[in-house]
């Protein structure tokens, strides 16, 4: 497989006040686009609320809000900052978008799957009848599914957007993956029902997605993957997703075994059956040679290969590149 290089800190080449100044450039960068964020946030709730839109809870009007306002500010920073097309951030428009979309799906859903069938073969959980009607769960399934989208769009955006990138081009990708999932564990550390080790699996699915950005460059990919976890955990097999309850129609699920394994009402998330589903898909993603960038990525780039825009000084690191199989490798 070809490989392409992101820039990255080489300290021997570059120094140290080399390397501190990288690392303040991508401090400043981040920071700013935090502030932008908040900016379009706050005009966005204040606009919602003054069209009686309902902002709590498991509002789509509340996510989208959230969505509009990271997407915004990513635009301000890749266009005012990068001088860099929006669609090189991971949102590339071609033909790769659908398939990439329907292969994290599928992907995602799978890794939940396998999840479930761990927890259920050891007695974890079971399944029963609930109230409702087929039709019930058709809208209650076609609403979800646009909710669990746009809330993972959000997540993906700010987590394995613009800061994500940002970073890996000043420190690396590892490191940033690291160092972004961290963060993300905890944001989620108010949700229900949380615990330490729902920290730490919330924690592996961030190197999870990280690696999945990474893989194909794609933001549409590594959103997929996320909503089909989500959304196959809270409506298709109806359990709480990160301690939320969402209550399928016609049955529910119900946990039995111990919560060390299980998740317990935090959901399959703090259980001891993702932590290995989690570990072995990241490897699993690390290392397939089916997943690759598409030509459209190859086409634009992408935000970590390029040099910060100034006089910081510049080093080297490499990663593998990566478009869904089935794509030509070059463009």
């Amino acid at each position: 497989m070809e490989t392409r290089t992101a820039r990255g800190p080489h300290v021997g080449d570059e120094g140290v006040r080399g390397a501190l100044l990288r690392i303040w450039g991508a401090v400043w960068r981040i920071g700013l686009y935090v502030i932008v964020f908040a900016a379009f946030a706050v005009v966005g709730m204040v606009m919602a609320q003054a069209l009686g839109l309902p902002l709590g809870g498991l509002s789509l009007a509340g996510v989208a809000v959230s969505l509009l306002a990271a997407l915004a500010a990513a635009w301000v920073m890749m266009w005012g900052v990068e001088r860099r097309p929006f669609a090189s951030l991971g949102f590339p428009l071609g033909p790769a978008a659908a398939r990439e979309s329907l292969v994290g799906t599928g992907i995602g859903m799978a890794l939940l799957a396998a999840t479930a069938a761990l927890i259920a073969a050891a007695g974890g959980a079971v399944w029963g009848p609930d109230t409702g009607t087929v039709g019930g769960w058709l809208r209650f399934a076609a609403w979800t599914l646009v909710f669990f989208t746009v809330a993972a769009a959000v997540e993906e955006v700010l987590f394995r957007g613009y800061p994500f990138q940002v970073l890996e081009r000043e420190v690396g990708p590892w490191a940033a993956a690291v160092a972004t999932a961290l963060v993300f564990a905890l944001v989620h550390a108010n949700n229900p029902n949380v615990r330490p080790l729902g920290l730490a699996n919330i924690f592996l699915a961030g190197v999870l997605l990280a690696a999945a950005y990474l893989r194909t460059r794609s933001l549409w990919f590594a959103t997929a993957v996320h909503m089909g976890w989500n959304w196959a955990m809270g409506t298709l097999l109806d359990l709480p997703v990160s301690g939320l309850e969402i209550d399928t129609p016609l049955y529910t699920g119900v946990s039995t075994g111990p919560d060390w394994w299980t998740g317990g009402s935090f959901g399959p998330e703090a259980g001891l059956a993702a932590t290995l589903v989690l570990t072995a898909g990241t490897a699993w993603l690390v290392r397939t040679p089916h997943l690759r960038e598409s030509p459209d990525v190859r086409r634009l780039g992408f935000l970590a290969e390029t040099p910060s825009p100034g006089p910081s000084p510049q080093g080297g690191g490499e990663h593998g590149d990566v478009a869904v199989a089935g794509e030509d490798a070059r463009a």
